[in-house]
């Protein structure tokens, strides 16, 4: 499903006396009528709920939250419905909480180099607030212009960058958050050591809104370099790929920006979709993308192509374009982040994204491929990713009705025995708990079902999410 597409908005099952009740906390109630023009993001079940809140302030998230536990009613908060594995479905009986209205305020510290923001401000708006200082929070999306900064934590995104800076949970100094009960918890250090008990940070980071609400952030800056280079490789392997990559990542450290892999197909339908067809760059099945950036001294595109040349003498790379002009590289991006063309193609895709170590990643993916492509005729395979990191994305499109748990048997099947993940920056939401429960360890799902239990004793913050619903 496409972003901002129709879905079903169902009727509330509140009283009259309840919603007038959070109508006096929060100022307003939104029923179906108005959730109709709402966007609806990637799940189709994610304005179900039929009523949503959006808090002006932390007081009214405190107030709203305090009445939804004394009256047992779940909260599904969202931020900017940017996920992609039904982390904020909701149901009737559900109540939407939406953090649209907490994006007052982004406080930059130039000189100790962290922001603070609030849960509902965009990557995008940080991004642009800290860049001028000449600073940038140091993790990037394809969807920066609507993921929210609390549902990046939530979800602990990754991301572009998150080779060289980490994921959200590493950009994180601190964090301001609501129990189920109210509570306000403000754990939103400022400094990088901070040892003081247990990370209450860390925990929020990756949560997917079931342990608290995230109401503001602090995060860690980076120096803001201009793009030095932008170039596409193409390679017969993945092998060659990796082996290019990791020269890249020797040869200009902190200043390599970006490692991105595309398979062919993936790029020629991305490139399709817009009308256009790759540059080119020979037959090779697998497409590097690596950006550089500008040193303090000058000529980094220089040494860049320099080192290419050098690269080339080794026998290491034979096909290369370095984009000559901003729409070029506009271009190469394009082939790499508008995934949501697939989804206009397949409305029923199914959407992977896992984490492979690096020494695995070939073997990985010469085992998947031939097992997804007997699945299903005609099927729609597509993977990309960022290479540094190992963080795979496969897409899998088909005519007919495909089992998710077929494809998961192939996608996950080894993935942790090899010290790799099921989910890469996703997270678990709706659509990965049968495989956390398959392919996780029993007892990691028990300690994180005890601190939820701790505090969230009466269940309300996205249940369901994560964790298999109870037997009756």
């Amino acid at each position: 499903m496409t972003e901002g597409s129709t879905a079903p908005v169902t009727s509330s099952s509140f009283s009259d006396a309840f919603l007038a009740r959070l109508d006096g906390i929060v100022g307003s109630v939104e029923r179906e009528d108005k959730l109709r023009d709402w966007n609806s993001g990637y799940h189709p079940e994610n304005l179900a709920a039929g009523v949503a809140v959006s808090p002006r302030s932390v007081d009214e998230l405190r107030g709203l939250l305090a009445l939804c536990n004394a009256e047992r009613v779940p909260v599904v908060t969202h931020g900017g419905l940017t996920g992609l594995v039904g982390g904020t479905a909701s149901a009737p009986g559900d109540l939407i909480l939406s953090t649209r209205r907490l994006a007052s305020g982004i406080e930059i510290d130039p000189i100790g180099r962290v922001a603070v923001a609030d849960a509902g401000v965009t990557l995008e708006a940080l991004q642009q607030a800290a860049a001028n200082h000449g600073l940038s929070p140091g993790i990037d999306l394809p969807s920066r212009g609507s993921a929210t900064l609390g549902g990046m934590t939530a979800t602990n995104a990754g991301g572009i960058e998150a080779f060289r800076y980490g994921t959200m949970r590493d950009r994180l100094l601190g964090c301001e958050f609501v129990c189920a009960d109210g509570t306000l918890v403000s754990d939103l250090a400022r400094v990088l050591k901070n040892n003081t008990g247990y990370g209450l940070t860390d925990l929020m980071a990756g949560s997917e809104g079931t342990l608290g609400i995230v109401t503001r952030v602090a995060i860690r800056l980076e120096p803001l370099r201009p793009v030095a280079a932008t170039a596409l490789f193409a390679f017969a392997t993945i092998d060659a790929a990796l082996a290019v990559a990791q020269n890249l990542r020797d040869r200009f450290g902190d200043h390599l920006r970006a490692v991105e892999i595309l398979w062919r197909n993936y790029a020629q339908t991305i490139a399709g979709a817009h009308g256009q067809s790759l540059p080119d760059i020979g037959d090779g099945a697998f497409l590097l993308l690596a950006e550089t950036e500008e040193t303090a001294d000058g000529d980094s595109q220089g040494r860049f192509i320099a080192h290419l040349e050098t690269l080339y003498e080794q026998g290491l790379i034979t096909n290369v374009i370095v984009a000559q002009n901003s729409s070029q590289r506009d271009f190469f991006w394009l082939i790499r982040e508008d995934a949501d063309a697939l989804y206009r193609m397949w409305p029923d895709v199914k959407s992977f994204d896992v984490s492979v170590p690096l020494a695995n990643l070939g073997a990985y993916a010469r085992t998947i491929e031939p097992k997804l492509k007997q699945l299903a005729d005609p099927l729609g395979l597509y993977i990309f990713g960022h290479l540094a990191d190992g963080n795979l994305h496969v897409m899998v499109g088909a005519q007919d009705d495909l089992p998710r748990q077929a494809i998961e048997a192939i996608v996950y099947s080894g993935l942790v025995e090899i010290g790799g993940a099921i989910s890469a920056e996703h997270g678990i939401g709706l659509e990965k708990r049968e495989a956390l429960v398959s392919f996780g360890d029993p007892a990691r799902r028990q300690v994180m079902a005890t601190i939820k239990s701790a505090l969230d004793p009466n269940n309300i913050l996205n249940p369901g999410k994560i964790f298999m619903p109870a037997s009756p």
